[in-house]
C-alpha cells in the first residue's frame, strides 16, 4: 500500500514539474511575440521638428504635432516641449509619436482695470495669469472709494505670465488741501501765528546764524512753495538767527 502511494506521488510530482516548464515557456514565448518589433519613445523635448523627424526616423518611428501647443519659460517657441507617449515609454514600430510644440513664454495683454472694485480688478488679474502686486490707497476723485483709479503697469501692456500689477484704490473722501505758499525771506513770527492760526502746526523750527540776512528771516521750508498742503501735515522751517533772538 505504501508502495503504491509513492508511486502516485512521483507521478503527481513529474505531472507538477511538466506542467510549470509548459507555463513558463508560454509565458516567454507570448511575452517575445508581443515584444517583437516594439522600440523605445526617444528624448526629443528642445529638439525641432526637423531634428526629431530624423531621430524618429532611425527609430521606424513617425509623429504629428498636436493641435494646442503650450506656455514654456524654458523651451524656445517652436521645439518639443513633450512627447506623447513620454520619452522612454514603448510602441510599436511604425507607431505614431504625438509632439507638443513650446508656444515660448506667455505674453499677456493687461486688461484696463479702471473703475473696477478692488476685488474684482484681483480676480482679473488672476484669470490673466498675472498677480496683483501691491495695492495703494490715494485720495482721488476719479472714481468711488474702493475702487480702482489707476495701474502700473499701464493698461496694454504686454507682460509675462505670473507679472505684478500694482493697483490705486481710491480711498473715502479726499481731505481739503491748501496750496503752500512761499515762505522764504518772510519774516517767522508772523508766519507762524498766521498758519497756526488756521489750524496749521509745525514739526521743527531751526535757528542758524546767516550773515547778511536779518534775524528772523525764513531761510528754507518745507513742504516746498506750491506742494499741497493739509491740516495734517507739519510745516518745517529754517530761520536766521539764533532761537529767542527773534524780534
Amino acid at each position: 500500500m505504501l508502495e503504491r502511494l509513492l508511486r502516485i506521488s512521483a507521478r503527481l510530482a513529474r505531472a507538477l514539474f511538466f506542467l510549470v516548464i509548459f507555463v513558463i515557456s508560454g509565458y516567454l514565448a507570448f511575452s517575445a511575440w508581443i515584444r517583437r518589433g516594439v522600440t523605445a519613445v526617444p528624448e526629443l523635448a528642445g529638439l525641432t521638428e526637423d531634428e526629431a523627424r530624423g531621430v524618429l526616423a532611425d527609430k521606424g518611428l513617425s509623429f504629428r504635432v498636436a493641435e494646442a501647443g503650450r506656455w514654456s519659460s524654458n523651451v524656445p517657441a517652436g521645439s518639443i516641449l513633450e512627447t506623447r507617449p513620454g520619452a522612454g515609454g514603448t510602441v510599436k514600430q511604425g507607431a505614431e509619436v504625438e509632439l507638443v510644440l513650446s508656444r515660448g513664454p506667455q505674453r499677456i495683454n493687461l486688461p484696463d482695470l479702471t473703475g473696477k472694485a478692488a476685488s474684482a480688478a484681483r480676480l482679473t488679474l488672476e484669470s490673466e495669469g498675472l498677480v496683483a502686486g501691491a495695492t495703494l490707497a490715494v485720495y482721488s476723485g476719479r472714481g468711488p472709494a474702493g475702487t480702482v483709479v489707476g495701474q502700473d503697469p499701464a493698461p496694454g501692456a504686454e507682460l509675462g505670465g505670473g507679472a505684478k500689477v500694482t493697483l490705486l484704490v481710491a480711498l473715502e473722501g479726499a481731505p481739503p488741501a491748501w496750496v503752500m505758499p512761499d515762505l522764504v525771506s518772510r519774516r517767522y513770527e508772523p508766519v507762524r501765528a498766521s498758519l497756526e492760526g488756521s489750524g496749521f502746526h509745525f514739526a521743527s523750527v531751526t535757528f542758524e546764524p546767516y550773515e547778511g540776512v536779518p534775524s528772523g528771516t525764513i531761510l528754507r521750508q518745507a513742504p516746498l512753495a506750491g506742494h499741497p498742503l493739509h491740516r495734517s501735515d507739519s510745516i518745517a522751517l529754517v530761520v536766521a538767527g539764533t532761537a529767542g533772538a527773534t524780534p
